[in-house]
């Protein structure tokens, strides 16, 4: 297929994420089958990551733009126009090829008589180009392409962090892998990377963790298919440290798909481990990931926050709770959550939180520890939910701990996006002590 071509399948797809709800990762998954070449499939991710990314910017742009909306009578048309906007400010096409090429994919889009409509919004928009910037400038929504009420929200809970965290959404992560320690070596795998033209780094203070600066194809790296590494981002690495594991320990890992907090368990110490997931799709990734590299774990499909359906009853001696939350944490990463996410869902998941929370304390053994993670940054899902939860507990202590990046939660630790460039994530450990 043609780069003409390529661009319209991007706005088919994007038009999906952006007005219907539908999940970037999937259509992708379902798209880039249907080009041929490579250059082609970079290109069609590029248009849907930066997208779905500046949506929110380059929408509200189109209604200076447009007298009448084309969202509902022509939604292909309508995210072509984005993206024709998003190759000419954010990817930086030159401006002749951006809008040629944008103006022909109307032709393939079925759609030839838009094609005099969409050359003069993009010429409009070159000509108007500064003062519309400065009118999508002033309101942080626009400025950083983040729904109002997530704005907001991040203004309100941190205020003096607000611009960069939004700022930090919008630029591209670098990539992480975490070397699998019982396959390889990570100096070894770095010389390996190295010697195949790639650019590694160890992570600094993350001691399986390796930084390259852009993304990749993973599965061409050398090391991949024998199982020698995983990619996972340093703030998702931290969860093991925190557990703090032994030998021969009862593990239970709960939401745990797609599954790189349970393999990265399975690296570190020779342990039972249960790996529980609601999704049997989900789950299926799982056991995926475990066969690639090589490590053992039960699998079970089943609920966390009712317990009384799936636990045998003998006390874990480790609890990892990666909770279901916004997401509003890895927005670099998934772009298309910002979409998606509603103000409402917030309350909702804090209900899921607290039930899972108080469903899984009784399955813990005295001693034992529990990580609860969130890769959100609102405070009402992280460290309100366990602060209140704690204030329920005779039995529970919260331990103190620092990590080289992010800042102290009321309860817990806080890393925010862009924080020595890792997505941003919420931890806190709990210890249970025998009742007084």
């Amino acid at each position: 297929m043609t780069a003409t071509d390529t661009r319209a399948l991007a706005a088919q797809a994007l038009a999906e994420i952006a007005l219907r709800g539908a999940s970037l990762r999937e259509v992708m998954e379902r798209q880039a089958p249907k080009l041929a070449d490579s250059r082609d499939r970079a290109l069609l991710m590029a248009l849907l990551s930066d997208g779905s990314r500046w949506w929110l910017r380059f929408d509200a742009a189109l209604d200076r733009l447009l007298e009448k909306s084309l969202r509902q009578k022509e939604p292909a048309v309508h995210a072509l126009l984005v993206l024709g906007l998003v190759q000419l400010e954010i990817l930086q096409l030159p401006d002749y090829a951006a809008v040629a090429a944008t103006v022909q994919a109307t032709r393939a889009l079925q759609r030839p008589r838009m094609a005099g409509l969409v050359n003069a919004v993009l010429r409009r928009w070159q000509r108007e180009r500064v003062e519309l910037l400065a009118a999508l400038d002033a309101k942080p929504q626009t400025r950083h392409a983040h729904p109002a009420w997530l704005a907001q929200a991040i203004a309100q809970d941190w205020p003096d962090q607000a611009d960069a965290v939004m700022a930090a959404d919008n630029r591209e992560p670098p990539l992480m892998l975490r070397v699998n320690r019982r396959r390889s070596e990570r100096h070894e795998l770095i010389e390996r990377l190295q010697a195949a033209g790639h650019a590694p780094q160890a992570h600094a203070w993350l001691v399986d963790g390796i930084v390259l600066p852009h993304s990749s194809d993973v599965t061409r790296m050398p090391g991949f298919n024998e199982g020698h590494f995983a990619v996972q981002d340093g703030a998702a690495q931290v969860a093991a440290d925190l557990a703090d594991l032994r030998d021969g320990q009862r593990v239970l890992d709960a939401c745990a798909a797609p599954g790189g907090k349970a393999c990265h368990l399975l690296e570190r110490a020779e342990i039972a481990l249960t790996a529980l997931e609601f999704d049997p799709t989900r789950a299926k990734r799982i056991q995926q990931n475990l066969d690639r590299l090589s490590l053992s774990a039960e699998v079970i499909i089943g609920d966390a926050g009712a317990p009384a359906e799936w636990w045998d009853g003998t006390s874990y001696d480790r609890i990892l709770i990666d909770a279901p939350c916004s997401a509003t944490g890895v927005l670099r990463r998934r772009p298309d959550v910002r979409l998606h996410r509603r103000q409402s869902d917030t309350a909702t998941l804090a209900a899921q939180q607290q039930r899972i929370l108080h469903a899984l304390w009784p399955t813990l053994a005295v001693g034992g520890r529990l990580v609860y993670i969130t890769c959100s940054l609102l405070r009402a899902e992280n460290e309100a939910i366990v602060g209140e939860w704690l204030a329920a507990q005779t039995d529970a202590q919260a331990v103190p701990f620092t990590l080289p990046a992010g800042q102290p939660a009321t309860v817990g630790w806080q890393i925010l996006p862009g924080d020595d460039d890792l997505d941003g994530m919420y931890y806190a450990v709990i210890e249970k002590h025998g009742r007084s």
